[in-house]
């Protein structure tokens, strides 16, 4: 063995050290990932589906995919809100805004709440409709920088961002359709299929 193998150790050694360096006591805390990456985690695995997009001509062909993935090119999408109605008004979109007459329901949403994957949403969005009312199929368009910690956090961002007056209705989406009915973390809830575009803005 050569002096500075000795002295050193080769690469070898030092990378089964550093390996177990990561056995981490049981009283150590835990490593924290970031917060987008712990949203994402959460989310798909309440069973929704996740389409990051840099910029907004992604997030138009990344909806154009979904309605060509599902068959919805003759289908209606409910849009409740006429700023987002405007904003997609370039794409193959036939809007409506008759609960009865849509397929799916396009829609954006107050926060996304990191620790459980879930998405906070109020009357802002749905307007006093309750979630059993609307279409199971939502595509959700929200920005990086809606996600929040926790629900509380998104509460009080609701809060600062409507000071004239904070909307009602306010609720969270955390079970999407999963294929079993027989779900008891789902009971009492209404499972949505769900896909989010998700907007980078940071």
């Amino acid at each position: 063995m050569s002096l500075f193998r000795k002295i050193f150790g080769s690469k070898s050694d030092r990378f089964e050290k550093e390996l177990k360096s990561d056995n981490r006591g049981k009283y150590m805390p835990e490593i924290k990932l970031p917060i987008d990456e712990r949203f994402t985690i959460n989310f798909k695995s309440n069973g929704g589906k996740f389409l990051y997009c840099e910029n907004l001509n992604e997030i138009f062909q990344n909806l154009e995919n979904i309605i060509e993935e599902n068959n919805w090119e003759d289908k209606k999408a409910l849009l409740l809100d006429n700023n987002l109605e405007n904003k997609f008004k370039k794409t193959s979109l036939k809007a409506t805004k008759k609960i009865s007459d849509a397929t799916f329901f396009l829609t954006t949403c107050e926060n996304l709440i990191a620790n459980d994957g879930s998405l906070l949403i109020s009357s802002k969005q749905i307007f006093e409709k309750k979630l059993q009312e609307l279409p199971v199929n939502f595509i959700v368009f929200a920005t990086t920088s809606q996600i929040t910690e926790t629900i509380g956090e998104g509460l009080r961002s609701i809060k600062s961002n409507n000071r004239e007056k904070i909307p009602t209705n306010i609720t969270t989406i955390k079970h999407f359709k999963s294929g079993d009915d027989k779900d008891f973390l789902s009971y009492g809830s209404s499972a949505k299929n769900l896909y989010l575009l998700l907007l980078e803005d940071l």
